[in-house]
């Protein structure tokens, strides 16, 4: 091989390396997931949700791609929910998909809840749409396996300002906000003023009147969930910046409702 042959074999890798860095690429799904029967993507609902050729529809667990009508009535069009159902079809349509379960395995809609994988790759496809930009994370008490994989991916292309992200209405909100936007789903930000533990439910204050002021709510009977990352104490979460995802309602304020440490995000100074 000539000197100019191997600069130009150099050229192409630097290229291959630099272009894989900026697309978000998420790799094989993580570890520990347990196999279920594999099928064929014949039909994508939306970004998050496809059927199977034998009749399964799958709602890919631990994220949440912009939403679609789809025959809900007075329902509006989230931005960009057209572009990510089209990133979906294009990474499963016709592709034959391992379905890997890491929690419960059906919701109360009779949809199959879990992880998808290409057969011909191994791609992970929660962490591709989630790499790419096309859906942020959504988990559950009963389905946390992966999660902490699935959220360093979700940052990575916030920062990058991929795909929604790159949109307002997805944008990270502060707590002085969050009234605002009452009846969604929102990332909300913001420094932790007091704790909380009365009765039955333990309260995480972020302002000094918690009748108006943003709160996150926890039932007292979920602590146990956020003792591994937290401690025995909420109250070392006091003064710390943290960032919750979930949806928001008003009760004394604007509040979400978390029942899993994964909700909760804890932010450098």
């Amino acid at each position: 091989m000539t000197a100019r042959s191997i600069a130009f074999a150099i050229l192409v890798l630097a290229v291959a390396v630099f272009l894989g860095a900026g697309s978000g690429r998420a790799g094989q799904p993580p570890k520990g997931l347990k196999a279920g029967v594999a099928g064929t993507a014949v039909r994508i609902v939306d970004g998050d949700t496809l059927v199977l050729d034998d009749g399964r529809e799958v709602r890919l667990v631990g994220i949440q791609a912009p939403k679609l009508p789809l025959g809900r009535t007075g329902f509006r069009k989230w931005p960009l929910a057209d572009e990510a159902k089209a990133a979906l079809a294009r990474l499963t349509a016709g592709k034959r998909l391992r379905v890997l379960f890491g929690g419960a395995r059906a919701d109360r809609h009779g949809r199959v809840l879990a992880h998808l994988a290409r057969r011909s790759d191994d791609l992970w496809i929660q962490g591709e749409m989630l790499g790419r930009g096309w859906a942020r994370v959504y988990s559950f008490p009963d389905n946390r396996k992966a999660v902490a994989e699935m959220l360093a991916l979700e940052r990575r292309a916030r920062a990058a300002k991929r795909g929604i992200w790159a949109d307002p209405f997805y944008a990270v909100i502060s707590h002085r906000r969050a009234g605002a936007h009452i009846g969604t789903f929102q990332l909300v930000e913001g420094r932790v003023k007091r704790t909380a533990v009365i009765r039955r439910w333990a309260y995480i204050n972020f302002g000094a009147e918690w009748r108006t002021d943003f709160t996150i709510s926890i039932r007292r009977r979920d602590l146990r969930r956020f003792r591994k990352a937290f401690g025995k104490r909420l109250k070392r979460l006091e003064g710390k910046r943290v960032r919750v995802r979930g949806w928001l309602r008003l009760f004394n304020g604007p509040m979400i409702e978390a029942t899993h440490a994964e909700q909760i995000e804890v932010l450098a100074p």
